[in-house]
């Protein structure tokens, strides 16, 4: 029996070819783990009305942990359309499986490493080396959306709070609300994370990402529930930051930052300009991280004219790939792979078409598993 068992879950469009190239770098590395395939992404929304099936949540929670590729998502009405019509018009509504397996594991935690890699043509400075901890579970992203905004809804916020009033004129069916919910422990527990691998890595400083002085109440919680924590840290420098003026100083001092951490959608956002800073989303990964599974993937999209063209930079998917070894405790393999990535990266001689080589998705997989 293998000594671990991985959901394999490619999804769409890229995402399978930059599975196929993965497996040939874990096949090299000689990780003793059963791969299960699930199914996930576009065509089972559209032939079944749910990208991600209940069968494959069945068999995610008879595996170690989880290895996820890419998925096609679309805004509802789109979503609408391409769904099978014997399906319409009966309750079938577009959610992103990834959202929702963020959810149902509680993986809370988003780890998203961003490294410059010495030689990386794409780098914006060389010798960025920072980490970002978002929030997975709750925020912006939590979920709870509304359009149109319900008669019931609209009526006990009106009753509790005065600025509702104003917006009642354009009409319940004209007006669509998303909603920013957030806890105190769930704040503690991704500033509490942050701090913790600040501690164990030895990181300079935390800084802590939101928006208090507009979102009052919600960022007023995050920043109050974040210096209660950094009390407990104290020989780790703690700042606090508006997301706005933050992505200006972050472009403008990169080396200034080390562990940043953030709310959902501000996570979102920060590590997607922090990952162009280190190459782009070709080298930007991520780990979905609960208390006892994680989902580990490449942050980058879909892109269907690209599918199944062996032409993507399957790096991001690598270091997804790291950042698993790493969670599963082996640490041998993931210093073996990191290492090995690094050297094909600052050799040169084997580059995709962001990087301005030629070189296919799979020639890279097997540049880099020539090295270990």
């Amino acid at each position: 029996m293998a000594k671990y068992r991985i959901a394999w879950l490619p999804g769409d469009g890229v995402g399978n070819d930059v599975m196929e190239a993965i497996k040939i770098v874990l096949d090299a590395l000689k990780l003793d783990a059963e791969y299960l395939h699930g199914d996930i992404g576009w065509e089972f929304w559209c032939k079944e009305g749910n990208a991600l099936p209940d069968r494959t949540i069945e068999l995610m929670k008879k595996t170690d942990c989880a290895l996820f590729g890419a998925i096609t998502s679309k805004p509802k009405e789109e979503a609408q359309e391409e769904l099978d019509p014997k399906l319409r018009g009966k309750g079938y509504d577009y959610f992103s499986p990834i959202v929702r397996l963020r959810q149902e594991f509680n993986l809370h935690t988003n780890l998203r490493p961003c490294k410059a890699y010495p030689g990386n043509p794409l780098n914006f400075k060389e010798g960025i080396d920072l980490v970002i901890f978002r929030e997975n579970t709750e925020g912006m992203y939590g979920g709870v959306e509304f359009h149109p905004i319900p008669e019931e809804v609209f009526n006990v916020l009106d009753k509790h709070h005065p600025k509702m009033k104003k917006f009642k004129k354009f009409g319940l069916e004209n007006m669509a609300m998303s909603t920013r919910l957030m806890s105190r422990q769930m704040c503690a527990n991704i500033v509490r994370q942050g701090f913790e691998y600040a501690k164990k890595y030895n990181r300079k400083s935390v800084t802590v990402v939101d928006k208090p002085n507009v979102l009052r109440e919600t960022g007023g919680l995050m920043l109050r529930t974040a210096r209660q924590v950094a009390r407990e840290y104290p020989g780790i420098p703690f700042y606090d930051t508006n997301i706005d003026a933050q992505c200006m100083w972050l472009l403008k001092n990169p080396f200034d930052y080390d562990v940043m951490v953030a709310e959902n959608m501000f996570g979102d956002i920060l590590s997607d300009l922090a990952a162009q800073l280190v190459g782009g989303l070709g080298f930007a990964s991520a780990g979905n991280i609960g208390d006892n599974y994680a989902v580990f993937e490449p942050t980058h999209g879909s892109a269907p004219k690209y599918a199944g063209m062996y032409k993507v930079n399957p790096i991001a998917t690598f270091l997804a790939a790291k950042l698993m070894l790493d969670w599963l405790g082996e640490l041998d393999m993931a210093n073996r792979l990191e290492n090995a990535i690094a050297a094909v990266i600052q050799e040169g001689k084997v580059r995709t078409y962001d990087m301005g080589g030629k070189n296919t998705t799979l020639e890279m997989a097997e540049a880099v598993a020539a090295k270990l």
